[in-house]
Order: structure tokens, then C-alpha cells, then sequence
């Protein structure tokens, strides 16, 4: 069997969806009221919201702090890994994002476990570390990919020794222009010789194309 590089890409995904993925209405109707609203179609795809619940699940997390939440997708996914008292705080630039997002949640029935802060996330980083906020057992980053490096420093001290900080879009096909230091190279170049994580990425498959998702464990409190 021939196949073109983006038919095995298609392929391999919808095989992974339906064996692994399925969504139920929830994640179809998130998806459904995001593009209704004229939000950007760049939500993980279903292969990538089951990894990201499978490893939330692999730590027992309780705590989950989300760095961009668009219409809420991978919320959903991730909070459904939660125990009934955990929490996932999302943060969001765009108000309107964040209204889908809470009508997304609410009707996956998860208002309980999801809280969305609306503003800049440098800045309420800054006053989640001020405010001496609980530590995070998951750290997810899927937002502007210039501010990714910022992010990481701002995050990390956040995220207990043990947790995962989860970075996604980091594979794209910039990394094989040794040349091009821009979107996520600077953040997967810091988390990798970070001596407080140990990193891999992992690809992820993105409907035509190949992306990745870069995972660091946090094993340490040192200093980078």
C-alpha cells in the first residue's frame, strides 16, 4: 500500500482516535461551540488530549495549572484525570476564550474542578508565586510560543519536585532549521539543560502533520 506522507500522518491519528480517543459529546461540542465562536482551530487533537489525561493520571496529580485555555478542549481532558477534589486553574489572555471555555466546562460538568483566570500569565504567575499559591503536580504550556521560555522560568518554581511540566507545539518543523532559534526552540533548548528536569519530547500526531509534546520531570529544586 502507497501512501503519501500526510495520508500515513491522517491515518496514524484516526487509528490512535478510535482505538484509544474517542470523544464523547462534551469534547465534540467544545469543539463545535469553539469554531461557532470563531476561535482559533488549534486545539490538541483527541490522540494528544488521551496522552495528556494518561499522564496526569501516571502521577495521581490533584493540581494541574494550564497556561492557555482557548475553548477549554484540553481542560476538559486533563480534569477528567482529577479525583473529585482536585483542581485545574487555566489561564487566559482573550476574555471571549475564556467565556467558551467556562460554557464548555460546564456542560462536561466540570465548573467544580476548572478555575479560569483571565489576564496576562506572566502576571498572574507573578502573583500565584506573591500569594504563596499550593504547588502543581502538572504544568501544561500551550500558549504564545515566543512567551514559552518566560514561562517556563515563571512556572516552574510552581510545579512540586515530582510533577511534570508539559510543553506543547515543540516539534514543529522549525527544529530542523539549526539556523531558526525562534517559536519553542529557546524553551525545548532551557527545559533539556535544565538540571531541575529531565525532558524528552515526544511527537504527537497533528491531523496532516507531525508535532510534538516536550514532557520534563521535575527532579530537583535546582537552579537553572
Amino acid at each position: 500500500m502507497s501512501l503519501s506522507q500526510e495520508e500515513r500522518v491522517m491515518g496514524y491519528d484516526a487509528y490512535i482516535t478510535e482505538l484509544c480517543a474517542k470523544e464523547d459529546e462534551a469534547l465534540r461540542g467544545a469543539r463545535k461551540r469553539a469554531e461557532k465562536a470563531g476561535l482559533p482551530a488549534i486545539a490538541v487533537p483527541a490522540s494528544e488530549g488521551k496522552l495528556l489525561h494518561v499522564l496526569v493520571r501516571s502521577i495521581n496529580a490533584k493540581r494541574i495549572l494550564e497556561i492557555g485555555t482557548l475553548g477549554g478542549y484540553s481542560a476538559i481532558w486533563m480534569a477528567r484525570a482529577l479525583p473529585s477534589d482536585g483542581k485545574l486553574i487555566s489561564l487566559e489572555l482573550e476574555q471571549r476564550h475564556a467565556e467558551i471555555a467556562t460554557e464548555n466546562l460546564k456542560q462536561a460538568g466540570l465548573s467544580d474542578r476548572v478555575e479560569i483566570r483571565v489576564g496576562a500569565a506572566l502576571d498572574s504567575l507573578a502573583t500565584m508565586r506573591t500569594a504563596n499559591e499550593p504547588l502543581f503536580d502538572v504544568v501544561f504550556i500551550d500558549a504564545d510560543k515566543s512567551g514559552y521560555l518566560d514561562y517556563l522560568k515563571a512556572a516552574l518554581p510552581l510545579l512540586r519536585v515530582g510533577g511534570l511540566m508539559l510543553a506543547d507545539n515543540t516539534l514543529s518543523d522549525i527544529v530542523l532549521d539549526r539556523t531558526n532559534h525562534e517559536r519553542t526552540k529557546p524553551y525545548c533548548a532551557a527545559a533539556a539543560a535544565h538540571p531541575a528536569l529531565l525532558s524528552v519530547i515526544t511527537p504527537a500526531l497533528r491531523d496532516d502533520h507531525i508535532d510534538g509534546l516536550m514532557i520534563s520531570l521535575k527532579i530537583s529544586d535546582a537552579q537553572g
